[in-house]
């Protein structure tokens, strides 16, 4: 039986009571006149739509291209050009034949608005930001919230449970964007908002964390409405802070209506399997899952059945393979992220499961995205830890075939050997630091490093500190990312020494922020509510925020870096005179910098000012480290 489509579709009319089509939605909702590609995909849900046989419309400026009957009676896809269209109220007329032979019409109304402003004027996230990373289910909940909604699935607010919901919403983000600023991050990516309207299943999970889209023009309702996401976004654009929308092309969620009723066999990947398993999540023996294994869609020697898993697998049995093949999926999703640069006025996307998705497919949106919003960013999430083949990602790499268009991609190789650094001492070959400067030797690799995104943990990894609390080897860590030839982002709560592993759930690395919850006692939203440990870690992250911001040496400054000697890393960025000096101590023993072996970026300075501290080195002699010690000298 088809599932119910919830009803949101705005300056949407219906007319015509006495024939048999019904038309219930159309995606986009509405669209925006003056693009620089005027090509409209619509999307229309209904009733017996296979009898439309011809839309028209009689609006100055727009026609209509073709109509596409799908194999389900329940889609109809228009395809319009809007090149000489005006703002206003467009309707459009779907001709029917009733059981007489005689043609009557349905008719919708449609909206199309201006827009704010040129696609090239819209500024999106670079290495002169620093991304701050969160859950709005785990971050705060804002004032009026509801725990149940109507409408929705099955579902409970449990903050006791780590895998279910807690309540978290975007008016508590809204709350605290003072605590943004005062942090010093200037950028906001937060894990996806879009509706998740998946039943909690019965080993206590739900879709709290927002990777199975079952409405991909709806804000979630339990973190609030499109127009709280909107407001949300231009009241932190007052205050100097960029919204990233985390976006996923590969998948949908298994409520999602396409999934009840495919609108085409070829919409989805693999869809054999629902007609197997009874249109439920529940595997099968013929159920792919993807194998996680990245490698064969760069691997020029890759099987076809290897690359057919990664990328037509299902991530989970919740969560359906999309077709991007299928260029009618692709031009939905690409019209998606449009409109919500437009709606909402979003600054970059953090694009999911990057590769697992249709390589070609990706690629066109990218480059469709990019003639738009040539100053645009996106994000590709890359997991994989060699250097090369993240490169090859990027846009413009002469390491693949194809151009992804993709601008940025994720540093999974400096997370994985910090990571690993942390734990061992920095020897004088491999081990410790030396990690960190041998992935970095690799940069030659990339048509541009300083567009590459580097993170020590985020919310599908351990955290940093594990389950202890070592703030040295973070605090290396937290120096190390704000100061190198990228862009930095970092996980909510690293500021105050959150830690937790995934060795029992996920949600163990997701857990709530203190004192943005009702009844929480422990309020680390201000300093008075911050235990002593917290307060100081809070105070050496934002002073090393607010000296990275705007500042033109890090953001602009060439990369100078030296091997591991002694047991001390040296990274320079210089320019136009100025120097910043990042020092780490990659041992638990004393260590000795020998200045001399560093003239090259020192020259004759001789008096210099650890950022972190205040406090003044002579750097005409040798300088002693404690364990573990990091500086970052500015000259």
């Amino acid at each position: 039986m088809r599932r119910t489509i919830i009803l949101t579709i705005l300056a949407l009319q219906i007319m015509g009571m006495n024939a048999k089509v019904k038309i219930d939605r159309i995606d986009p909702t509405d669209w925006y006149v003056g693009m620089k590609n005027p090509q409209l995909q619509l999307m229309v849900y209904g009733t017996d739509l296979s009898t439309v046989q011809k839309v028209t419309t009689d609006y100055p400026g727009a026609r209509i291209d073709s109509v596409v009957h799908l194999e389900s009676p329940h889609y109809l896809l228009v395809y319009m050009n809007l090149k000489g269209a005006k703002a206003g109220t467009m309707k459009l007329m779907f001709q029917v034949k009733n059981e007489k032979g005689k043609v009557k019409s349905e008719v919708a109304s449609y909206t199309l608005k201006e827009r704010e402003m040129a696609g090239d004027q819209r500024k999106g996230f670079t290495n002169a930001d620093v991304l701050y990373m969160l859950m709005p289910d785990r971050f705060a909940q804002g004032a009026g919230h509801a725990a149940q909604i109507k409408g929705m699935n099955t579902y409970r607010e449990d903050r006791s449970q780590p895998s279910l919901r807690h309540g978290g919403d975007l008016e508590g983000i809204r709350e605290h964007l003072d605590y943004f600023q005062e942090l010093g991050v200037t950028a906001l990516w937060f894990t996806p908002v879009l509706e998740n309207n998946s039943p909690d299943n019965d080993n206590g999970f739900s879709t709290y964390h927002g990777y199975a889209t079952t409405d991909y023009y709806k804000v979630d309702p339990r973190f609030g409405s499109n127009d709280d996401y909107r407001r949300l976004a231009d009241e932190a654009h007052r205050k100097g802070l960029k919204i990233v929308m985390d976006m996923i092309f590969n998948h949908c969620g298994f409520e999602h209506p396409w999934v009840a009723d495919m609108p085409s066999k070829d919409w989805l990947n693999t869809p054999e399997w629902l007609e197997e398993s009874g249109g439920t999540s529940n595997p099968t023996k013929s159920f792919l899952q993807t194998s996680y294994k990245l490698t064969p869609v760069k691997d020029p020697y890759a099987s076809k059945v290897d690359l057919k898993e990664t990328v037509d697998g299902w991530f989970v049995p919740t969560m359906p393979d999309l077709n991007q093949r299928n260029p009618h999926v692709m031009t939905y999703l690409i019209q998606n992220s449009i409109w919500w640069i437009e709606t909402v006025g979003i600054d970059g996307i953090r694009m999911d499961t990057y590769p697992y998705a249709d390589a070609k497919g990706m690629a066109r949106w990218m480059k469709e995205l990019d003639e738009e919003y040539p100053n645009f960013n996106t994000v590709g999430e890359t997991w994989v830890t060699e250097p090369a083949y993240t490169a090859a990602w990027q846009k413009d790499s002469k390491l693949s075939e194809e151009n992804s268009y993709l601008k940025t991609v994720m540093d999974f190789s400096f997370f994985d050997k910090l990571n690993q650094a942390k734990n061992e001492e920095t020897d004088a070959w491999w081990n410790g630091l030396n990690r960190i400067y041998n992935s970095f030797v690799y940069d030659y690799l990339y048509p541009n490093p300083s567009s590459v995104m580097a993170f020590i943990d985020n919310h599908d990894t351990d955290r940093f500190l594990g389950n202890g609390c070592d703030s040295l080897a973070l605090k290396q860590a937290v120096a190390l990312l704000m100061t190198v030839n990228r862009i930095p982002q970092l996980y909510y709560g690293t500021e105050i020494l959150m830690n937790g592993t995934k060795e029992v759930t996920d949600g163990n690395v997701r857990k709530d922020f203190p004192g943005g919850f009702p009844g929480d006692t422990h309020n680390a939203f201000t300093k008075e509510g911050r235990t002593k440990a917290e307060q100081q870690m809070f105070q050496w992250t934002s002073r090393l925020l607010q000296w990275r911001k705007d500042n033109l040496v890090i953001s602009k400054g060439k990369q100078i870096q030296f091997i591991p000697y002694d047991g001390v890393y040296v990274i320079a960025r210089q320019h136009q005179g100025r120097t910043a000096l990042t020092i780490l101590n990659g041992t638990s023993q004393p260590a000795t910098m020998q200045v001399k072996r560093y003239a090259e970026v020192i020259g004759n300075t001789q008096r210099a000012k650890d950022i972190l501290t205040g406090r003044y080195y002579d750097l005409s002699k040798d300088l002693t480290l404690r364990p573990r010690q990091s500086l970052i000298l500015d000259y």
